[in-house]
């Protein structure tokens, strides 16, 4: 048994049953660490062996915390965990080790998880593509020239390469869709405020990012959910625990399927994407369930032109500090600064406007989900491309205006909050893999899970092809 190919709540079973060790796991996981990541650049910060060997010795004479107990994590490195540095892959940070825990890592760790190091990502998560001047570029296991996708990169990477069985990332415009679809897992973006983030500045404002879980399996990305979930008290829209684990099991009513495609031609995508994404709907219907496609229900451009505000004031709100200091400003990358300077300069009238075609969005989708349970996309419009290249220029001939107009596939659920399940789609002709964002209802957390779990089960794609490293 390769125990580095089980999932994490196998793994957890075994270790809760004494049919392994995490001695034995600790060191399964950093001899792969020590075999693959010199190739993807996955995991960065990793501790001293050592130590950790000691940490795994201690999980196994210990009264057990929770499932995740002995299991080895890296944590995206955009949330603190105490002692290990949190770069955000920004020269700024790097070096400096954190004197706590971000909450949900506080979470993870009280359920046993064992915290070896960071996972990679784009500077302050800015962009879908892993590259950062602290930590280097991290490649696609599919396709080591290319793209792991962003800003959940190092995550994805790692799970596809067998580094974790289990991750954690984020996402404001795709991060834990996009990555999961390119290295063939699963990402999941939660409802908004069922993982709070942390309870410090703004609190009411910016509901665009949230935490989420990453794995090779539905399951797993449940489990690791109703582990990140949870109300704090010093936070005005967290929701309660998810507990949506116990649920997969429950039989999972036909769902009806509203495929929205290319958005009536707004989304350019490459060659091959619309085609491998019908062909997985066809296999979805197979199982019962029912698709049909959707005509464009809201006009795209309304909608590009209220997320690039809100996320443009938001990255202002988060990232003015240092601009507004001289001498940090210089290390801040083109991209952020494009960011911030577009975000200080916004009216609160056109704040407000653009919360205003959120909002008109939102009512939209509310009488779309009367005819349908799921909405869905591709979790990407292009295939990874070349890491050495900063962001796509163009999609099909069609040139890219901003530095995320290519991820324009995944703002009409961010920009609402909705949960999105994004699932391994297959692999195209040029053997690459991609996926689709399954997007429910707020609070419907759970029944994404049982139709991913439902999927899962008649196509076990990151078991059937997993990377070659």
């Amino acid at each position: 048994m390769d125990i580095l190919e089980q999932d994490a709540v196998g793994v957890s079973a075994l270790l809760e049953d004494r049919k392994l060790s995490a001695e034995e796991l600790m060191t399964a996981t950093l001899d792969r660490i020590e075999a693959v990541n010199g190739t993807v650049n996955a995991v960065v910060s990793l501790r001293d062996r050592d130590t950790l060997m000691t940490e795994a010795r201690a999980a196994d004479a210990a009264p057990r915390k929770g499932w995740l107990h002995g299991i080895p994590m890296a944590i995206k490195d955009l949330a603190n965990a105490a002692g290990l540095p949190t770069s955000m892959g920004s020269t700024l940070f790097a070096g400096h080790p954190a004197a706590h825990d971000d909450l949900m890592v506080a979470r993870l760790r009280a359920a046993g998880a064992l915290i070896i190091g960071k996972t990679n990502t784009p500077e302050f998560g800015l962009g879908s593509h892993t590259f950062n001047p602290v930590h280097g570029a991290t490649t696609n296991p599919y396709d080591v020239t290319r793209s792991a996708g962003g800003s959940s990169g190092g995550a994805a990477a790692a799970l596809a390469t067998r580094m974790v069985c289990v991750a954690d990332g984020s996402d404001m415009m795709g991060s834990l869709r996009n990555p999961a679809g390119w290295n063939n897992v699963y990402g999941m973006r939660p409802t908004w405020g069922r993982v709070p983030g942390e309870p410090e500045g703004d609190m009411f404002l910016h509901q665009l990012a949230t935490s989420g879980p990453m794995a090779r399996s539905p399951s797993d990305l449940a489990a690791l959910l109703d582990t990140m979930s949870g109300p704090d008290p010093r936070q005005p829209h967290s929701l309660p625990v998810s507990n949506t684990l116990p649920q997969l099991s429950n039989p999972l009513p036909r769902q009806r399927l509203g495929w929205l495609g290319d958005w009536g031609g707004a989304l350019p995508c490459d060659e091959g994407i619309l085609a491998l994404s019908e062909s997985a709907l066809t296999q979805m219907q197979g199982l019962g369930h029912h698709v049909a496609p959707i005509a464009a229900p809201f006009d795209a451009d309304l909608m590009w032109q209220s997320w690039i505000t809100l996320r443009s004031f938001s990255v202002a709100a988060g990232l003015g500090e240092i601009y507004a200091d001289a001498r940090r400003r210089p290390k801040l990358k083109d991209t952020a600064l494009w960011e911030i300077e577009r975000g200080l300069g916004f009216s609160a009238m056109e704040v407000h406007r653009a919360s205003v075609i959120r909002s008109d969005w939102f009512r939209t989708a509310a009488s779309l989900f009367n005819e349908v349970d799921v909405l869905v996309l591709p979790s990407a419009q292009i295939w990874p491309f070349d890491v050495t290249q900063d962001y796509p220029k163009e999609i099909a001939g069609v040139a890219m205006d901003t530095y995320h107009r290519w991820m324009q596939v995944v703002i009409p659920a961010s920009l609402l909050g909705l949960p999105v399940v994004n699932v391994p789609s297959g692999f195209g002709a040029n053997g690459l893999p991609n996926g689709l964002q399954l997007i429910g209802p707020r609070g419907s957390d759970a029944r994404l899970l049982q139709l991913a779990q439902d999927w899962h089960q008649a196509t076990r794609w990151p078991q059937q092809q997993p990377p070659v490293i």
